[in-house]
Formats: structure tokens, C-alpha cells, sequence
């Protein structure tokens, strides 16, 4: 595991110790995510809805066995929510991470950057605006044949 050194001169650990817990709520929920985002299970819930489909004769097509269905699948429904949403905030906060992370050690990339989502609207239009102003801008000249790169400077959003 790499270490770097902090403001104190003490190295500081890339993860957490507490990030690798073996059985923490997101361990459990990206294990169950990626168990039931496989064909396999997809396969499992169909062949379910096909059997209690084909037992709805059995049972007269009851109350009962329309409430086994719809409680159950309500339950399943529920329960997944939450577990896809822990799952796509740590994915979401990993990307964001990997991105601040290019934009950090990529020399001429704006620092400023790193924390956009932390903005308020205001403050994202105005970056956006001036972003949308030096793509404009290269595009003019690449039509004059000219080259589109490098790293112009931004002013800071107000």
C-alpha cells in the first residue's frame, strides 16, 4: 500500500484501515449487486414470474395468490433500492476520485476543478460558460487551421 506524507510529515495511507472491513453494509451490497446483475439471475426471476404465472390455475387465481406475488416483489423492490443506490455512490465517489486525481497530476489542468460537485449552480454555469468559450474558441481555430490544443487560462467563476 502506498503512502505519502502529510502536512504533519507523517505518512499518510492512500485507503483507510476502516475502508477494508470484511463485512460492512457496502461489502454485502456490491457483492448482492453484482450477484443479481448477472444473466443467471435474470434467468431465476423470469423462470419465478413463469411458475407462479402456470400455478395461477392451482390456486383459482386467488386473492392470496396474486398478494404472494405483489408482496414479494414489493419486498425484493424495496430492499433493492438501497442497496443499488450504496452501490452507485461508491462507484460515483471512486470516478470522482479517479478524475480528480487525473486533473491533479495532469501539468497545465486547472485545480480549481476538483471539486465542481461541491458548487452551487451558479457557480457551475459560470465554469460551464467559460468552458463552452474555449471550445468555441478552439474550434475557430482549427476552421483556421489551426492547432486546437493546450492549456488556456481560466478565470475563476464568481
Amino acid at each position: 500500500m502506498a503512502s505519502i506524507l502529510g502536512s504533519s510529515g507523517s505518512p499518510m495511507r492512500d485507503i483507510e484501515a476502516g475502508a477494508l472491513q470484511r463485512w460492512r453494509f457496502a461489502n454485502i451490497a456490491r457483492s448482492i449487486s453484482t450477484l443479481v446483475g448477472r444473466p443467471a439471475a435474470f434467468a431465476v426471476a423470469v423462470l419465478l414470474i413463469v411458475l407462479w404465472a402456470a400455478s395461477g390455475p392451482l390456486f383459482g387465481f386467488s386473492d392470496t395468490w396474486q398478494l404472494i406475488v405483489n408482496t414479494t416483489t414489493t419486498i425484493v423492490t424495496f430492499l433493492m433500492v438501497f442497496v443499488i443506490q450504496n452501490t452507485q455512490n461508491r462507484d460515483t465517489v471512486a470516478i470522482q476520485i479517479k478524475l480528480d486525481e487525473l486533473i491533479r497530476a495532469t501539468q497545465g489542468a486547472h485545480n480549481a476543478v476538483l471539486d465542481l460537485e461541491e458548487l452551487d449552480e451558479e457557480q457551475l454555469r459560470a465554469y460551464l460558460e467559460r468552458y463552452e468559450q474555449l471550445a468555441a474558441d478552439a474550434r475557430r481555430r482549427l476552421a483556421q487551421g489551426r492547432l486546437d490544443t493546450g492549456s488556456p487560462d481560466i478565470k475563476p467563476a464568481r
